[in-house]
C-alpha cells in the first residue's frame, strides 16, 4: 500500500504519525515530500545516506540566430519570458520548463539547460528505506523535487509512506496522486477542524479513500465528530495530549520505540489501515 499522510496546516503531527507509522510496519519506505522544510530525517536518523540532485529545464537563447521576432515571449502564458534590448530573457522562477519557447522559435535560438533546484537524499534507519526530498532556497516550487523523490521511493513494493506537504496546495496534490489511500491528520479545535475539511475536499475530488487520525485528543470536537459520522469518514485514531510525546519529539526520538501506550496505539492504527483503507 502507498499511503499518504496529510495536513490541512503545519503543527498538526502529520510527521509524527508518518514517522511512526514507518516503524512500526518494520519493511517499509518513508518517503519525504515536504520539501521545503524535510523534518522526518530529524527522528529517522538515516545511515549511508546518499544523494542525488534534482534539476529542472530553464530555456537559454542564442544571440546570433534570434531574430527578435517575440514568438518566445508571446507564447509564454506563465509570463517568465520578456524582451528587452531586443533580446529575450527569463525568469527562472516562474518557468514551468514546459519547452514551448524552444518549439515556437523558428530560428532555433533556443535550446534548454539544467537547472539544480534541489537533492534526493536515501538512506537506512533500522528497516526503513527513507527518502528525503530537499528543495534548494528560493526556489518557487518544490513539485520537480517532488516528482523525483516519489519516483525513486515508488520502486519499492512494500508499505510506503508519504509524508506530504501541509494544506492543500499543488506540492500537495502531486504528492498524493499516486497514492492508494490517505491518512489526514487534525486536531479537535476551530481551526484544525476549518484545515481538515480542505484537505478532506482534495482526497475526495481525487477519489481517495481516506480515514482520520485525531491528535493532540484532549475532548471530542462535536462539530469534527459529526462530519465524519455524516461522511462516513473512519476516525482510525486519536491520540491524546501527552507532555511525554512532546517531549519524545523535541528530542527527535521514534515514539514508538521508547513509549509502550504508543506502540500499541500505532499498531492497532497500522491494522486498521489495512483493514479500513486497504
Amino acid at each position: 500500500m502507498k499511503l499518504a499522510v496529510l495536513s490541512g496546516k503545519g503543527g498538526t503531527g502529520k510527521t509524527f504519525v508518518s514517522v511512526n507509522l514507518a516503524v512500526t510496519a518494520c519493511q517499509s519506505t518513508y518517503i519525504d515530500c515536504d520539501v521545503e522544510e524535510p523534518n522526518g530525517r530529524i527522528f529517522l536518523k538515516p545511515e549511508d545516506v546518499t544523494e542525488s540532485q534534482v534539476f529542472t529545464k530553464i530555456p537559454a537563447f542564442d544571440a546570433e540566430k534570434c531574430t527578435g521576432c517575440r514568438k518566445c515571449v508571446d507564447f509564454c502564458r506563465f509570463h517568465a519570458l520578456v524582451f528587452i534590448k531586443n533580446t529575450p530573457r527569463v525568469f527562472g522562477e516562474v518557468c514551468h520548463a514546459c519547452g514551448g519557447c524552444a518549439m515556437v522559435c523558428p530560428s532555433g535560438a533556443v535550446r534548454e539547460e539544467n537547472r539544480p533546484i534541489g537533492v534526493v537524499q536515501q538512506g537506512r534507519s533500522g528497516m526503513v528505506h527513507a527518502l528525503t526530498g530537499v528543495l534548494n532556497p528560493g526556489e518557487a516550487s518544490g513539485v520537480p523535487v517532488i516528482r523525483a523523490v516519489l519516483k525513486q521511493g515508488l520502486r519499492d513494493h512494500h508499505f510506503v509512506v508519504i509524508d506530504c506537504p501541509p494544506g492543500s496546495g499543488c506540492p500537495v496534490l502531486e504528492s498524493v496522486s499516486r497514492a492508494d489511500a490517505c491518512v489526514i491528520v487534525t486536531e479537535p479545535t476551530a481551526f484544525g477542524y476549518h484545515n481538515f475539511q480542505m484537505v478532506y475536499q482534495l482526497a475526495v475530488l481525487l477519489k481517495k479513500p481516506c480515514g482520520v487520525v485525531i491528535n493532540k485528543a484532549e475532548a471530542p470536537y462535536a462539530p469534527l465528530e459529526q462530519f465524519c459520522a455524516e461522511n462516513q469518514v473512519p476516525i482510525l485514531a486519536r491520540i491524546p495530549y501527552s507532555p511525554h510525546l512532546a517531549a519524545l519529539s523535541a528530542d527527535g526520538q521514534v515514539a514508538v520505540e521508547h513509549d509502550p501506550d504508543t506502540a500499541v496505539l500505532f499498531r492497532d492504527l497500522y491494522e486498521k489501515i489495512g483493514g479500513e483503507l486497504g
